[in-house]
């Protein structure tokens, strides 16, 4: 009720705010230029209610403009939107004569891009949360050929960091009984393990031992940010085939001590780099442990989504992580395979994924691997690496079917997010560290030929 309530409450201040503008002032906005004067004028108003209704104009107007159109209007608020430079060179040269708490607030104010404040206006529009989300995505489009958009981009970021904080997100449980709009997105969003029809979401969702769950924003309506499917069990598992197999044993809760989070779903690409998912992952074993006491297990089974392309670099490169005798070894994979890959490369394989989780970096000196930095990042361990956890095409293709667990140890997960953020160390068990301890190479017992270690 309140939402309707609050939803009505700004149609009405849109529409009388229609009326004080007047259906003859409506400008052509129809190009990007026009778009940006009419954005320039939203700036200038001090009127609430024709402030709506002008910011719903450009919204409107925005959303009718070509792909390229639209490209324009973002370089025109990344060039014309930013800091006022007189006022700017002014508050600075006071905070110089005087460095007053309140001479560096004018000076924070005065350097503030005129673009925050224009998002934040846009933000009042009905619907103006959902248009800037996508606008965003837009952005994205364009960001790696137009690399000034970068400045807009954080503008973005900054003011979506503070909106969608989790103080404002809802945790919501999906099950059958969810209204079947939003069934139908957690089919689409699925980016893991994608859901094949009806009955595979039924199987993902109804059981007794499985748990899906999602955060929204009120002010996104049914538009889940993130959700995350959850499997009970009572091991930690090595592959997902199990998992999301047609037939299933139910495990009863009682049962149950391991939770499984096997697949977890960004689906708003233009909330990229707004962290949800560990607020996520810490609420949802609250609501876990509350209904299933006896869990004593929280753990991942997670994909490797670039392995392959960092392999198939070293295997070709002189300058490589993996030690000689591991590239002769896995000299004959290429860019993915067709068909699991035979025994006798299991070792030096995971050998070689063992030197890419902990030693593979991008050149912030982060983790390579998108998904260990996310869980790492959050205070997991780094537990197990898995042969022939994938070997559905998409698994064998990014990663050659490995799969990896990462385990949250509650009592440790603050003790490793401070190690991780801190000092960037990569905390790992001990069947991950006895891999890594194969400096040169694979050891003389693993040496075997194919066919010895087939036989």
């Amino acid at each position: 009720m309140s939402g309707k309530f609050i939803s009505d409450l700004l149609q009405s201040i849109t529409e009388r705010g229609r009326e004080l503008l007047g259906k003859a002032r409506r400008e052509d906005a129809t190009s990007p230029a026009n778009l940006a004067r009419l954005a320039g004028d939203l700036l200038t108003r001090r009127g609430e209610a024709t402030g709506v209704a002008l910011a719903e104009e450009v919204l409107e107007a925005y959303g009718q403009l070509s792909t390229e159109g639209r490209r324009d209007f973002l370089l025109q608020l990344a060039h014309d939107f930013g800091p006022d430079r007189a006022a700017l060179d002014k508050a600075i040269e006071i905070y110089r004569k005087d460095t007053s708490d309140v001479n560096a607030l004018r000076l924070h104010e005065a350097a503030e891009p005129r673009r925050q404040e224009l998002i934040r206006r846009l933000n009042q529009a009905p619907g103006g949360t959902a248009a800037l989300v996508h606008m965003r995505e837009d952005l994205f489009r364009h960001e790696r050929e137009r690399p000034e958009l970068k400045a807009l981009d954080a503008d973005f970021r900054h003011l979506f960091s503070s909106w969608f904080n989790r103080g404002f997100l809802v945790l919501r449980k999906i099950d059958w009984n969810t209204p079947a709009n939003i069934l139908e997105k957690i089919i689409r969003y699925e980016a893991v393990h994608a859901i094949q029809n009806w009955d595979d979401l039924r199987r993902r969702i109804e059981p007794s031992d499985r748990r899906c769950f999602a955060f929204f924003h009120p002010r996104l309506g049914d538009e889940p940010l993130i959700f995350v499917e959850v499997a009970l069990t009572q091991e930690i598992p090595e592959a997902i085939a199990p998992l999301l197999a047609s037939e299933q044993r139910t495990i009863k809760g009682t049962a149950a001590t391991t939770a499984v989070f096997y697949s977890i779903s960004n689906c708003q690409s233009g909330l990229r780099g707004i962290s949800f998912g560990n607020f996520l992952i810490k609420q949802v074993v609250e609501e876990l442990r509350r209904e299933w006491p006896k869990l004593s297990t929280f753990v991942t089974l997670s994909p490797v989504p670039d392995f392959v392309r960092w392999l198939d670099g070293e295997l070709a490169s002189e300058a490589s992580l993996v030690p000689a005798d591991l590239r002769d070894a896995l000299n004959d994979l290429k860019g993915g395979s067709q068909a699991p890959p035979p025994e006798h490369l299991r070792k030096p394989l995971v050998a070689a994924a063992a030197l890419y989780f902990t030693q593979a970096k991008t050149s912030g000196q982060q983790p390579r691997d998108s998904v260990a930095r996310f869980h790492l990042g959050n205070g997991a361990r780094l537990e197990r690496i898995n042969w022939h956890g994938d070997v559905s095409k998409k698994g064998l293709t990014q990663a050659y079917g490995l799969m990896v667990n990462y385990l949250y140890e509650l009592d440790d997960i603050e003790a490793n997010h401070e190690a991780f953020a801190d000092r960037g160390e990569i905390v790992t068990s001990s069947d991950v560290r006895q891999l890594l301890k194969r400096k040169g190479g694979l050891r003389p017992a693993d040496r075997a030929s194919p066919e010895a270690a087939t036989s």
